[in-house]
């Protein structure tokens, strides 16, 4: 079956998450081996920079990023990709990767809150209806039900929410940047940008010594998940779809992070949490009741 233009853009959106869900796990090994934030930080954005300027090269896609609007293009990465970067794994570094998973999720209702904003428009009652289902799978997903707030470590939870509130500005962001060149291109501006900014903060504490082709290995698999495959992806998807049904669709990231993080990581993934992103998941689908009829409605258009 030959999916429409629109369906290739829900299915691209749905293959960056999943691969962004696989990049916690691993990230949280690296810090196992022994690894720092800023060297894994560094090398993961720097060599995701480096494969998409190869790509721009080898797909004869470049096209001058300063005729565009450019301007959108660097606050994306600066804002949205290097501090959800910098913020998520420093939230890795300091709780399991299953939690900081759910915790990066809020994101679904900072979205709803952004766009509302932005639109200056009350969110609708659905809407609020999805910020507490949310509320009530993030409860039972952390453990709250069963060790209380004492076993979460405080700036961990912190580094976790922030993700949460850049990643939602790295998702509308995207949604909003109309660039005429190719997506690989765009992607590696915005990553650029990114990375001078990971690079002004930690580039002097990066080094990794006598281990520094080890890092390059797995900083290379991690550019790969996290920058390189999302990025163009989304780049692709979500101007076509919009940043509200990019929010459902992205979902597919946490139970992606969270079974290989207790697949590859060892976390456990009990009952409680599986409730919790569960209702999670519920509340992304409330949240984007309509989208269905969106898809009808644009396949209609294009038939």
């Amino acid at each position: 079956m030959k999916l429409s233009g629109y369906g290739l853009a829900v299915l691209l959106v749905l293959l960056g998450a999943s691969s962004y869900g696989i990049l916690s796990p691993l990230v949280k090994l690296s810090y196992g081996a022994s690894y720092t934030f800023q060297q894994i930080t560094v090398h993961q954005v720097g060599l995701g920079t480096f494969l998409l300027w190869v790509m721009v090269l080898v797909k004869k896609a470049w096209t001058n990023p300063f005729r565009g609007p450019w301007v959108k293009l660097v606050s994306t990465g600066m804002f949205g990709m290097a501090m959800t970067t910098i913020f998520y794994n420093q939230a890795l570094e300091r709780i399991d990767a299953s939690l900081a998973i759910v915790l990066l999720f809020q994101f679904t209702w900072i979205t709803i809150l952004i766009d509302s904003i932005w639109n200056r428009k009350w969110p609708s009652r659905w809407n609020w209806i999805a910020i507490l289902i949310v509320f009530a799978g993030t409860v039972l997903a952390v453990g709250l039900l069963e060790s209380g707030v004492k076993q979460l470590d405080p700036l961990g939870t912190v580094y976790g929410l922030l993700s949460a509130v850049t990643y939602s500005l790295f998702l509308w962001l995207t949604g909003r940047v109309k660039f005429n060149g190719s997506p690989i291109m765009q992607s590696a501006v915005v990553t650029t940008a990114a990375f001078l900014l990971i690079v002004l903060l930690y580039g002097w504490h990066a080094g990794a010594g006598g281990r520094e082709w080890q890092m390059a290995g797995i900083g290379l698999v991690l550019g790969t998940l996290g920058q390189v495959i999302p990025t163009v992806l989304f780049s692709i998807g979500i101007p076509r779809i919009g940043s509200s049904l990019a929010s459902m669709l992205g979902s597919v990231e946490l139970p992606v992070a969270a079974t290989f993080a207790w697949l590859i990581a060892g976390e456990s993934l009990n009952g409680w949490r599986i409730a919790g992103i569960v209702l999670i998941l519920c509340g992304i689908v409330v949240a984007e009741r309509r989208s269905g009829n969106r898809l009808e409605e644009t396949s209609r258009l294009e038939e």
